[in-house]
């Protein structure tokens, strides 16, 4: 049996996907570790999983600095190739650096036969690479891939920011080890990713979305009491700033009283009343609702987008910042929903749009296909076949030796 450990950033959108992978190799025998600044990651592991927890000195205000990257990313107001800048910037280059030393003195610790980095986790790379430890790479936004077809200039700069990182932690190389050539997984399907020629270390296990370890209080009868369509509203754990409260007030001004229900993910206390027709909680059972909905209204984030479309549910995409507008464009592309503008849409244009995707049938018909496209790249089953393939290799390289 092996030994795996993820590296990953403490945001929700990239951990869940290591949760389901990790918890299908503890099912088959393998020991799982997860290296994480974030301490309440503990909790969501799969039961067997071990959290290796980065700790700095209390006294090192800079790296305690590098704590806050979810609290940082989420009160920016940034849009377009302006968030990718300060993503780089200002986010990962700096969480990169805090990271390493631990990253480094934690592989030490659990001595893992594979790694497997985060795409925005090129520290992980970089350490595994330097220790001569055999590594996968996990892309939880593809768009990350497609950028280097479709915005070159900016792949471009991207690549010079992780090499000049690189050369920091002392790989003198001329080329990123951020993406390993051994294997790469990309978590959707060839057919929603789109065309694109790519080396054969490239592959696509489609979404992982099994094994998810948390329980989430519901109002369950209220949300089965209503016969009318059913929808959710979402953008996601990314932003917190104040164009949230503008959002929902266009969401509520769309659906409020209609005959429709809506199940809303925000702060209850955001306003102080909503409308009879809303349930609203800070945390839904997204996994579990799914099945029963109707359509889906969300930032476009790539998880959230792939749980839908797995469903064969159509979508109002509205893409916010980062990789979003990528995935909004492929929602588009494949005929699964409508997109809208995030600072200039209306109620009004929520609510036809919505009315749209859940009365044409071309748009859950197409989302029916994507769906499929998804279940037939494998999942989680494939992603810890393709991970455990790295263990018989690095075990043939040894015998070799």
């Amino acid at each position: 049996m092996g030994r795996f450990v993820f590296i990953v950033p403490p945001l929700t959108g990239h951990i869940n996907p290591t949760l389901s992978v990790g918890a299908e190799l503890l099912d088959r025998g393998h020991q799982v570790g997860w290296i994480s600044l974030d301490e309440n990651l503990g909790a969501q592991l799969p039961d067997g999983g071990q959290l290796l927890l980065i700790r700095y000195d209390q006294n090192d205000q800079e790296k305690n600095d590098s704590e806050q990257y979810l609290d940082i990313i989420t009160k920016k107001i940034v849009y377009g190739i302006e968030s990718i800048k300060f993503l780089y910037e200002e986010v990962l280059v700096p969480l990169n650096q805090h990271m390493f030393d631990g990253i480094i003195t934690q592989l030490d610790v659990f001595e893992p036969d594979v790694v497997i980095n985060d795409h925005q986790l090129f520290a992980g790379a970089a350490a595994a690479y330097l220790k001569g430890i055999p590594y996968a790479t996990s892309v939880t936004a593809p768009a990350a891939v497609k950028m280097m077809e479709d915005l070159p200039k900016i792949h471009e700069w991207e690549v010079n920011q992780i090499i000049a990182l690189q050369k920091e932690l002392g790989i003198e190389d001329e080329k990123s080890v951020a993406c390993s050539e051994l294997l790469t997984m990309v978590f959707t399907s060839r057919d929603f990713f789109g065309d694109m020629e790519l080396p054969e270390y490239y592959h696509f296990p489609g979404p992982v979305i099994s094994h998810r370890k948390k329980v989430i209080a519901f109002d369950w009868e209220k949300f089965h009491a209503s016969p009318a369509p059913k929808i959710l509203v979402s953008i996601g754990t990314t932003f917190d700033h104040e164009y949230k409260k503008d959002f929902f007030s266009k969401v509520v001004e769309a659906f409020g009283g209609e005959a429709i229900q809506v199940v809303l993910v925000s702060d209850p206390d955001l306003f102080p009343e909503w409308p009879a027709n809303f349930i609203v909680q800070s945390r839904v059972p997204q996994l579990d609702l799914l099945p029963h909905l109707d359509g889906v209204i969300c930032h476009a984030g790539h998880n959230t987008v792939s749980e839908t479309l797995y469903e064969g549910l159509p979508l109002v995409v509205i893409p916010i910042a980062y990789d979003q507008s990528h995935v909004a464009g492929r929602v588009v592309a494949s005929g699964c929903g409508v997109r809208l503008n995030y600072r200039r849409f209306k109620a009004r244009h929520l609510k036809e749009a919505v009315h749209e995707i859940l009365s044409e049938p071309d748009y859950k018909k197409a989302a029916r296909k994507i769906g499929a496209s998804f279940q037939a790249a494998g999942g989680t089953g494939k992603a810890a076949e393709l991970l455990e393939s790295l263990v018989l290799h690095k075990q043939a390289v040894t015998l070799d030796k």
